[in-house]
């Protein structure tokens, strides 16, 4: 993982060089996870942050590529009972996301950029509200199984407030299921967020 992470970050540091403008992006994430399996195990949406930077090199008239490299946190909150175990718990997800995204201008201050994306999982945290030990112990157990890179797909809009800030909203769906089949304690899932942020252009 280290070495594609590595790989990708130079290949991105590389097209810097023929960007036409560099941003800085942040704002906020609205996350949960799509799921199969018992209906018991029903999560709620939570909240955490995106930042990063991204760049945009033209192609052709109104046609851009728009690589990007962000910090974004993802995940979901649970209270289980049953095979699932029972407690309640908050999972933050820490992702270094890449997006490769195809930016194409609809009008004058108005773009919509889809593409996909690969994310790096490189820390879990867990909040429990309740549950007794051998719950919590088998949840920390299932988040060490979790897949630590995924593939995913983007598409969403931007909008131009002035030449140097623009506002952005995306979705991003993971492609691939985080643990396969399933555990003691977590069904099979894909992440899945809704982001709204604001892009400064240096």
């Amino acid at each position: 993982m280290k070495r594609i992470l590595i790989t990708s970050l130079i290949a991105l540091a590389a097209t810097v060089v023929n960007a036409q403008s560099v941003t800085v992006k942040a704002g906020l994430n609205y996350s949960n996870i799509t799921r199969t399996g018992d209906d018991n195990f029903k999560t709620d949406f939570k909240t955490g942050f995106h930042a990063g930077v991204g760049v945009d090199i033209p192609l052709v008239d109104r046609l851009s590529l728009a690589p990007e490299i962000m910090y974004s946190q993802k995940g979901y909150e649970v209270e289980t009972s049953g095979v699932f175990g029972t407690g309640e718990r908050t999972i933050t997800y820490n992702f270094v996301e890449i997006p490769i995204l195809a930016k194409i201008t609809a009008a004058p201050g108005f773009n919509i950029h889809l593409g996909p994306q690969v994310s790096f999982l490189t820390s879990t945290t867990t909040t429990f509200k309740s549950g007794d030990n051998q719950y919590r112990e088998n949840v920390e157990e299932d988040n060490d199984n979790l897949r630590k890179n995924l593939i995913g797909g983007v598409v969403g809009v931007g909008f131009d407030i002035s030449p140097k800030v623009n506002l952005h909203g995306r979705y991003a769906l993971d492609l691939k299921r985080n643990d396969g089949s399933g555990n003691s304690t977590t069904p099979e899932f894909r992440n899945q967020v809704f982001q709204v942020g604001l892009g400064f252009r240096l």
